[in-house]
């Protein structure tokens, strides 16, 4: 039974999860629009919400540095620098949503349910 266990496996050990999320939510945060499937853009969702808040509440200079800290656990350095700079500023009014899903149809191969995952300007 599933009682009170979150989140998606996805068919990885839980080393090859974390890497998978560090990297997709890097992406998100560079490309601003990124193509996966429908179940791991479910799961992104809620990861990118945590991130982008705790840029938010790193923006104060005497927090900056533990913020930048924080951050790199959960995305790349260079998506970090753009989450305290660019992020904090676009999304200053809004305490959450910042992505949005669109479904989009079934993947010819294997007939995985698509999705386009991006920022809400």
């Amino acid at each position: 039974m599933r009682h009170l266990k979150k989140g998606r496996e996805l068919g990885r050990i839980k080393s090859q999860r974390v890497a998978l999320f560090r990297t997709m939510l890097g992406s998100l945060v560079m490309q601003e629009k990124i193509k996966t499937t429908e179940a791991k853009a479910k799961e992104i969702k809620n990861r990118i919400d945590r991130v982008i808040n705790k840029a938010k509440r790193g923006a104060a200079p005497e927090k900056k540095v533990a913020a930048i800290r924080d951050l790199r656990k959960y995305v790349p350095m260079m998506a970090v620098k753009k989450l305290m700079g660019e992020f904090i500023a676009r999304f200053e009014k809004r305490n959450s949503g910042y992505v949005r899903i669109i479904k989009l149809p079934a993947r010819k191969s294997d007939a995985a349910k698509m999705a386009v995952i991006e920022f809400v300007d």
